[in-house]
């Protein structure tokens, strides 16, 4: 996602996308719940991911926090890009990309373990693997790709 415009690729099957839309917001924890909410709103519009609002959310409002937190340092003069696209099988596809220096996705430990159980923080990659049914790290872990269909 540059400043050309970038957009998807033709959607999965070759459906044309009914949205697809390149957004960016400043490395701001408070940025995130308005963007969310506003991106929810148009899929609400559509029709995308009916009935899988809540994993779309969750997988959405997990993926910007870490680019804000990790990616941004939650420092506001550093932006956060992502890409809302829909096709019109009604899959919702989402990229989120930050500034960071990135991280590798397989060297992240597994809330799930006893040790970790109780821990206050660490679960968003996993909640995003669990709620969403593709999901893909690229540019050396600074970019996210997340399906639902």
């Amino acid at each position: 996602m540059s400043d050309r415009g970038d957009t998807l690729a033709p959607a999965p099957g070759g459906s044309p996308w009914l949205l697809n839309l390149k957004l960016s917001i400043p490395g701001d924890v408070k940025a995130i719940e308005p963007a969310v909410e506003k991106i929810l709103w148009v899929l609400s519009q559509l029709g995308c991911a009916a009935g899988k609002e809540f994993e779309v959310e969750t997988a959405l409002r997990e993926a910007l926090a870490n680019a804000v937190v990790h990616g941004c340092g939650e420092n506001p003069s550093k932006r956060v890009q992502f890409l809302v696209a829909c096709n019109e099988d009604r899959s919702v596809t989402i990229v989120v990309r930050d500034p960071g220096k990135g991280f590798d996705p397989g060297a992240v430990p597994s809330p799930v373990e006893r040790e970790r159980l109780l821990a206050v923080h660490g679960r968003g990659i996993y909640l995003i693997n669990q709620l969403m049914d593709d999901v893909r790290f690229r540019r050396g872990g600074t970019e996210i790709q997340m399906r639902k269909k």
